[in-house]
Formats: C-alpha cells, sequence, structure tokens
C-alpha cells in the first residue's frame, strides 16, 4: 500500500470572502431576545501558512448572526426550502428550524416547502408545494429523509427563476451537496441578470463530509455513530471463526471521512481503505498479503471499505448518474472473490462477513449532536436572509457560525491528506501500515 503518497497542497483562499448583499437593511430588526452581529464582525480564515494569498494577509470571514437592521419587511416577506441529493441525517432538523424562526421570532408571511428538489420549481412535473406552518414542521425532526422529497440532476435556472418571480418569493432555502451549491450560483446569477430582490442561501449537506472548506457538514456525526454499529457487528462475527473476516462497506465516493472517522471512533479495525490513498491487491505490499500476515498472527481481521476506494483496480463503468457523477465499480465484491481466491490458495480456511449498511446509515434521524448543528445552521440561515445577504452558504468554522461564499465551496472536494496527522492517526489505530509493510518500507 502507499506506493506513490501524495499529498494534497494548501487550499487556496481567495483574497476577497466578501458576501454579496441586496442593498442597505433599514428595516429595524423585530427579534426579542439575544444580541446583534455587527456586520463588521470577522474571524481570520487560517488554513495554513502556504494558504495565505500572496499579499501576505491571511483573510476574514463575516460572522453569522442576526442584524440589527434587516432588508425584508417581515410582514412581506415569503421564504422557500428545497432539498436536493441524497438524504443524510438531519435534513428535517435543518427545514424545521427554518420554519420555527421564520414564522416565530421573524413573523414572516409564510414559508413554503418546494417538493423532490429542483424538479418542484417546474411546473410540467406537477410537484406541489408545502404550505411549512410550525404545526406541520412540529415532529419531522423524529424522522429520517426529507419530508420534502428530494431528486437528482439540473434544471433550467430560467424556470426555477421564474416560479420564484411567480410566488413572490424573497429567500430561498437550498439544502444540498456541493453539486446544488453550484446550481445554486447559477441561480444567483441569473436573478442578478433579472435585477429581482432574491435571497439565496445555501445550507451544505454531504453525507460524506466532503464539501470544500465546511470543517463538517451535518448528519456526518450521524453517520460516522451509525457505521461503528455496523463496524461492531463485523468485529463480532471476525471474532466468532477462526481466520474470520469482517467487511464493511460505508459511503464515500471520493473522500473517506466516514470510514476514516468511525475507525477512529471504535479503534477494532485493522484496514481502513479510502479513496485517497491508492492500494494494490497483488504483489508482497498488497492488500491480500497483508490481510493474511494479519490473519496469520491475530488470527482476525475487521476492514472497513470506502464505496469509492479501489477504483483504479476496476473497469470503469463509464456511465453517469443524473448529477453526473460516474457510477462506481463494485469494489466490494472484487475483494470478496479474490480474497476467496488467494485465501485457498494459502490453504488457510476462512470466513468473511460483509455488511453494507449504506442506505441504513444516510437515512435515519440525526442523533444530538447534528440536532443541535442543524438548529444552528437553520436560525443562521434565515438571519442572513433577512439581513439580505445571498449568493452564500452559512456553516461553520473554528467554532464560530459564519456565512461563507457559493464560490469558495464549490471550488472543489474536500478529501483526506494522506500526508496529515488525521490519516497518520488513521493508520496508527489500525496497524495497517505494518501489515502492508513487513519490512518497515
Amino acid at each position: 500500500m502507499f506506493p506513490e503518497i501524495s499529498c494534497l497542497p494548501a487550499p487556496e483562499l481567495p483574497e476577497d470572502l466578501s458576501i454579496s448583499s441586496l442593498g442597505p437593511a433599514k428595516i429595524p430588526s423585530n427579534l426579542r431576545c439575544g444580541r446583534f452581529i455587527p456586520d463588521d464582525a470577522r474571524i481570520y480564515v487560517h488554513v495554513s501558512p502556504s494558504a495565505i494569498p500572496p499579499n501576505g494577509v491571511n483573510p476574514t470571514i463575516e460572522m453569522a448572526g442576526p442584524r440589527e437592521r434587516i432588508y425584508f419587511d417581515p410582514t412581506k416577506t415569503r421564504c422557500a426550502i428545497v432539498t436536493c441529493g441524497g438524504l443524510c441525517p438531519g435534513i428535517n432538523d435543518v427545514i424545521r428550524a427554518i420554519t420555527l424562526e421564520a414564522h416565530h421570532n421573524y413573523r414572516v408571511s409564510s414559508v413554503l416547502g418546494i417538493r423532490y428538489g429542483l424538479e418542484g420549481f417546474i411546473e410540467r412535473h406537477g410537484h406541489t408545494p408545502l404550505d411549512l406552518t410550525p404545526a406541520a414542521v412540529a415532529n419531522i425532526h423524529e424522522f429520517g429523509g426529507t419530508i420534502l422529497g428530494s431528486s437528482r440532476g439540473p434544471q433550467p435556472v430560467e424556470e426555477i427563476v421564474d416560479f420564484l418571480e411567480r410566488r413572490n418569493i424573497s429567500c430561498l432555502f437550498v439544502i444540498g451537496g456541493d453539486g446544488t451549491m453550484r446550481a445554486a450560483a447559477r441561480i444567483v446569477e441569473e436573478i442578478t441578470r433579472r435585477k429581482v430582490k432574491i435571497a439565496v442561501i445555501g445550507v451544505p449537506k454531504t453525507i460524506d463530509n466532503d464539501i470544500n472548506f465546511i470543517s463538517q457538514t451535518f448528519g456526518f456525526d450521524t453517520a460516522v455513530q451509525e457505521a461503528t454499529r455496523a463496524i461492531r457487528c463485523a468485529h463480532a462475527e471476525a471474532l466468532g471463526a477462526p481466520n474470520g473476516i469482517g467487511l464493511v462497506k460505508v459511503m464515500g465516493r471520493e473522500s473517506g471521512f466516514i470510514a476514516a472517522q468511525s475507525a477512529l471512533a471504535l479503534r477494532d479495525v485493522d484496514f481502513v481503505l479510502v479513496p485517497e490513498d491508492n492500494f494494490e491487491l497483488d504483489g508482497p505490499k498488497g492488500f491480500l498479503a497483508a490481510l493474511t500476515r494479519r490473519l496469520r498472527r491475530r488470527g482476525h481481521a475487521v476492514v472497513v471499505l470506502a464505496e469509492g476506494a479501489g477504483q483504479a483496480l476496476l473497469r470503469s463503468t463509464g456511465e453517469t448518474d443524473a448529477s453526473g457523477n460516474i457510477k462506481l465499480g463494485d469494489i466490494a465484491s472484487l475483494i470478496i472473490r479474490r480474497v476467496a481466491e488467494h485465501m485457498k490458495a494459502e490453504g488457510i480456511d476462512h470466513t468473511l462477513k460483509y455488511i453494507d449498511p449504506s442506505y441504513m446509515v444516510r437515512s435515519v434521524p440525526a442523533n444530538s449532536n447534528d440536532c443541535i448543528y442543524c438548529g444552528f445552521l437553520g436560525q443562521n440561515a434565515v438571519h442572513a436572509a433577512m439581513a439580505g445577504k445571498t449568493g452564500m452558504v452559512v456553516s461553520k468554522w473554528n467554532g464560530y457560525y459564519v456565512h461563507m461564499p457559493l464560490s469558495l465551496v464549490t471550488q472543489g472536494r474536500k478529501k483526506i491528506d494522506v500526508c496529515s496527522n488525521y490519516w497518520r492517526s488513521v493508520l496508527e489505530s489500525t496497524g495497517q501500515y505494518v501489515y502492508f509493510n513487513p519490512d518497515g518500507g
């Protein structure tokens, strides 16, 4: 393993991280509690010394929170919420937080829920919006998924903005991953071209935790918690038979954060295979040889596999899904087959139990930590929209809730840096480096 370690370059930070505004905020806020955040309140965005722009100035980013003066008159404000892409724990919590904040604290006139992703904006699909009232969202946080439904793939941006104008929508909240945030950016461009006053606020969502510059996406904590349950079962199965192998596949198309974090949480894992770290199956430093060494030394093994790992070992499908993502090959089936062949050739009787909890992980309700996180994201999204902010996402950075421009989070996917202390901790926890490199090389 690790024949050629490729360290990730430090992410590039633009000098200008300012947030667009629809105009001067002149209306006194009707919020009745807490303190207001000045518009010039900012925090440093320190990533690494090499990420500082050429002018040597560490950029700052705008803090989130309620403003003393707002842009929209709440009595005339209509909001809309749309959820796109795959399911993720906590979506309903964000929908609920936005709805309750908008109704109870700002007293907006209405909140619409757009059905089935961007399709819901297009009349020919026939998806009637939901009226999101406090009563309608009272208990939705108890359930996984999204009450609004979701879909993948692009829709005509002109028709989306037509819908917003026809319905007199002032604030649009877009919940989704990096592809959805790119769509949100195109919606902002069309709104700007038409010179209409509609705020577009993104709430980043991906179970893989792979959105650029987002320290942690909501639902990730729950996903790790659920994945560790599957790993515990795999560990019990591995211990229950001579040369038992427990193989768990978790989500992670291009980034292996769920696999890595689950291994650190439980520390019963012997191998973590992720997309960022290429590995071979054959040869003295291949996975099959490493697995054999582990079985001969300890008599059992637990392997956690991110779905996007080892794709170089498979023939490309050449197919894409509705969002344009390349359809992955089935790395788990390849490993199961090759392990059986290898162990037979080595004369090792073994038992392999395969567990794939992927869809169970992404469709469960959010745990307590994610519930809290989703609540803050939803509230701060409403604060930003009512203040006339647009073309941005709400997130958390260095313990503070902040406003990030859409252009920043759509630069690319966040991935594990295999040269980082984080990945080193994973290797130390599993001990897999020793099995892949018995001679210390």
